[in-house]
């Protein structure tokens, strides 16, 4: 899968208020925020917990792979994701988050791996499931975020032993940013 998203309004991120000023590079996972498409005004400020969602990802025991390596985080609306997911997923609707791993073009030497991949949202579908499910905007876009993640670390949903293991993988690092595991059954009123 590749995709071409202009890189114009990108935001380089390489630290976040989490991580010491003195952190190297390498112990961190660096991302680019693209501000493509899409009414995100209804997250606030975006960079931060977005930056957050990547640097708890990045300090988890079983993901420290994810150190020194790049990614970008794409913010678009429905209709980018709904082309996106028709073109390469084969579904005619749009999604709240899509992960498209880095894969070199044919015939290309072989990479360093430091780039993971693309992550793009869809701010409708997003701001329509928080609403819908009544939480917070900031966390479930980090939750978003880590998920699309995980997904360019090659983690999946396929399989129920997978997806328990992604979803267990998710609600650790959420838990370690103070966000609810978005997985736990709602408590009864």
């Amino acid at each position: 899968m590749s995709m071409s998203i202009s890189r114009d309004s990108s935001i380089h991120l390489a630290s976040s208020a989490d991580e010491p000023a003195d952190e190297e590079p390498s112990e961190r996972l660096i991302l680019t925020i693209v501000e493509e498409d899409g009414d995100w005004s209804g997250f606030g400020p975006l960079q931060e917990p977005i930056q957050q969602a990547a640097a708890a990802l990045a300090r988890h025991r079983h993901l420290q792979s994810a150190r020194g390596r790049e990614a970008s985080v794409v913010l678009g609306s429905n209709a980018l994701v709904h082309r996106l997911n028709k073109a390469y997923r084969d579904k005619d609707a749009p999604t709240n988050v899509l992960s498209f791993p880095y894969q070199p073009p044919p015939g290309a030497a072989s990479d360093d791996g430091v780039y993971l991949g693309d992550v793009v949202l869809a701010a409708e579908t997003v701001l329509h499931e928080v609403a819908d499910r009544g939480i917070e905007p900031r966390h479930h876009l980090q939750h978003l975020i880590v998920h699309g993640l995980l997904h360019l670390l090659g983690y999946d949903h396929q399989t129920e032993a997978a997806a328990e293991e992604m979803e267990g993988l998710e609600a650790e690092i959420l838990a370690t940013l103070g966000v609810a595991d978005p997985y736990a059954a709602p408590a009864a009123s």
